[in-house]
This record gives C-alpha cells, structure tokens and sequence, in this order.
C-alpha cells in the first residue's frame, strides 16, 4: 500500500474548535488510523504546522500529541512548500486577510465558516481562490452527521412526497457569566469582534437548507439581543452588542417554507440541541444531529381538536426510529468525515462542492437576514452561482 504524506496548516489548532474538532478529533485520528484511502488505494496521511498568537499554548498542545512543527509566525509557515493546504479556526474578523495570504502563495483552502464578515469579501476570497487555480473548501459539518444523513437519504428516496414545509428549533441556555461560567467564548456576544447568532448559524441554515431542501429564494427574519449584558472570561462585566436569538423564515424555490428558531437564551426541551421537523403530503420526520424518527402518511393519526377535555392520546408514540443503517462502523464524527471528504477531493484532482462560493451564499444569508430585521421586510436571493 503506497503511502502519500499531505502538510496542512492549522491556524487556530490552540482554539476551541481548531483545538477540540479540528486537530483531535478530525486530523490527528485520521493520522491514527492511518490517513484517508483514496481511489487507487493510496493512503493519504497527514503532517500538520500549528500556528497560533500563544507560543506556550502551541507548545503544550505539540507536546501533548507528540507533533514537532508549531510557529507564532504564519508567514514562515505558508511561505515553507511542504504545507500544501492552509486551514483556517481563527475568528470571523481575522479570516479574511489570513485566507488571503494562503491564496497569494498557492496553498489549498479549508476554512471554518463564515468565510468572511460581508458578502463582498467572502466572493472577494471565492474569485481570487478561483482566480489562483486553489481548490477551496468550507466546513459544512452538519451534512456529514447521521441524523442528516438519514434525512437526506429519505429526501432522496421520495419518502416525502412533495416537501411543504420544515421547522427547525436550534439553541440552549448560555449562562450569562455572573454566576456559573458561560458555555461560549465572549467575543460570541460582541458583534465588533464579529459575534451574534445570525453570522454563526445562519451560514449553517443555508447549506442545510440548499442543500436538502432547495435554493433559498428569500428571507424574513427577526433578530433580538435578549440578554443585554454578560461577564467575560476574566469575569468582568461587558455590553452585549450581538444578537442572541433570531426567527428567520426562508421560502425555498418550488415553494417549500423553513422557519428556524436559532437562540442562545431558551431552555430545551426537545430530544437534542437542534431538530428540523419535515412535513410532506406522504410523510414527516423529526430529525436531530444523531436521531431521526418518521410517520408516513398511512401511519398518521387522525386527532380531533377539543379543548374541553384532556387529550390522552400518546402522539410520541406514533413515530418510527430510523435505523442507522451505516455498516459495521457505524457513522464517524462530521468534522473528521469533512476532512477525509476534502482531503480525497483534493488529492484525486475533483472539483469540492462545497467551496468557498458556497461559504460565500451562507455569508449572504446572514447578511441578508440582520437586513430584513433592520428594515423589516422580506429579502430577495437571486441565484449566487458564480463568484
């Protein structure tokens, strides 16, 4: 078996997710099992470059997982010919010169999302990636989970018949920092270090969304800074100046509606973090990031509204579990099944879907839905297909 090494750049590996998603549990177990198979059998296996602002931080982290290569200095690192792809965990508002630079010497793209804080940096970086002949790839995490990919493979199956709408519930309470630590970084919450929750998730809408269901068409959305103040990770009081919640409705070309409720402020009651519920004219699934449960139209109960007396029916108990169905392994972690995906894509010479145009449709969405709640209408999308 011919062995093929591949040095990436990590910028961003002592963050929390270039250190927890990104370095653990995606590149160094793909080192561990012995890089990705590709078509001809090869095995792709993976040297990494940690770049970061801390030289101890980089250091404790090298040391910890046996890596020898590390530097503060990002220049040095892409100007060295023996990284071929640059990685990129920094925060939104450091992303876009970085990405820059890694075009300018020739290196391949993966980035986090967004891609950029506005819509015409974010195609900026798609026509000079396209421009330099760079592969680029975005992380679109989520369509590499199990309960999406059991979601997908009924969409594709027909299982829906005609898909009318589908809701989506996504969020969880965030201690606010005065009393139990918050579960997020701070500048989350700051919107000029590039915070709120319509620049995280709506990008993460838009390629579920477009990808499952449809081109979004437009966008109505609503936004709220709910929780006005919190305290830092020094535990020192700041204004929260991001959103924290938003309600966005999308209506989807062939006339699909989505609502999404995304909100760092609500407490959960549902089976995981996120969860879409499909409804179609021959079945509905209720899906989650791991779970997905179904009830075909032949299945489905007939209830009778009255308010007057208690309803005992059990309406839970009329959905189906969806079996994984996934081989003998079972399904691997979203990140590390996006890495090994690029990584082929790359190698093999094959075009990535998931580029940085397609980061750069998230970016508008978001941009798109913080302008409908300014003004209070309903956006329009035109298609975006080229940069």
């Amino acid at each position: 078996m011919t062995e093929r090494r591949i040095g990436i750049i990590v910028n961003g590996a002592s963050g929390r997710m270039g250190y927890r998603q990104h370095l653990v549990r995606s590149l160094l177990a793909i080192r561990e099992q012995g890089g990705v198979e590709l078509a001809d059998g090869t095995r792709l296996v993976p040297d990494l470059l940690l770049v970061g602002r801390n030289e101890e931080k980089l250091h404790t982290i090298a040391e910890r997982h046996g890596l020898t290569e590390w530097t503060t200095d990002l220049d040095a690192a892409l100007a060295d010919d023996r990284f071929e792809i640059y990685f990129d965990a920094l925060v939104t508002n450091l992303r876009v010169a970085n990405i820059r630079k890694a075009i300018a010497a020739g290196k391949a793209i993966f980035t986090e999302k967004p891609t950029a804080e506005s819509l015409d940096d974010a195609l900026a970086l798609a026509r000079e990636a396209k421009a330099a002949g760079v592969v680029s790839g975005v992380v679109h995490d989520k369509l590499y989970l199990p309960g999406l990919l059991k979601l997908r493979r009924l969409v594709e199956e027909g299982f829906f018949g005609r898909i009318l709408s589908v809701r989506g519930e996504f969020g969880y309470w965030v201690f606010e920092g005065d009393g139990q630590s918050p579960q997020r970084p701070s500048w989350n919450y700051r919107a000029e270090d590039g915070g709120g929750i319509v620049a995280d998730m709506f990008p993460h809408w838009n390629y579920v969304i477009e990808n499952l269901f449809g081109r979004i068409e437009d966008v109505y959305a609503q936004v709220a800074t709910h929780i006005p103040e919190r305290w830092d990770e020094k535990g020192e009081r700041y204004e929260a100046t991001a959103d924290d919640s938003a309600y966005g409705v999308f209506r989807l070309e062939g006339g699909t509606v989505v609502q999404m409720n995304s909100s760092w402020d609500v407490r959960v009651d549902r089976d995981e973090l996120v969860q879409f519920q499909v409804d179609g004219t021959l079945g509905s699934a209720v899906v989650g990031l791991w779970g997905a449960k179904i009830q075909p139209r032949a299945a489905t109960p007939r209830p009778t509204w009255n308010p007057d007396v208690p309803d005992a029916h059990d309406y839970r108990a009329d959905w189906h579990e969806i079996p994984d169905n996934a081989g003998p392994d079972g399904f691997d972690n979203g990140f590390k099944a996006q890495w090994e995906d690029f990584l082929a894509h790359w190698a093999e010479g094959r075009d990535y879907p998931y580029d940085l145009l397609a980061g750069a449709r998230g970016v508008r969405l978001a941009e798109a839905g913080l302008e409908s709640s300014a003004q209070g209408r309903r956006i329009a999308l035109e298609p975006l297909t080229e940069a």
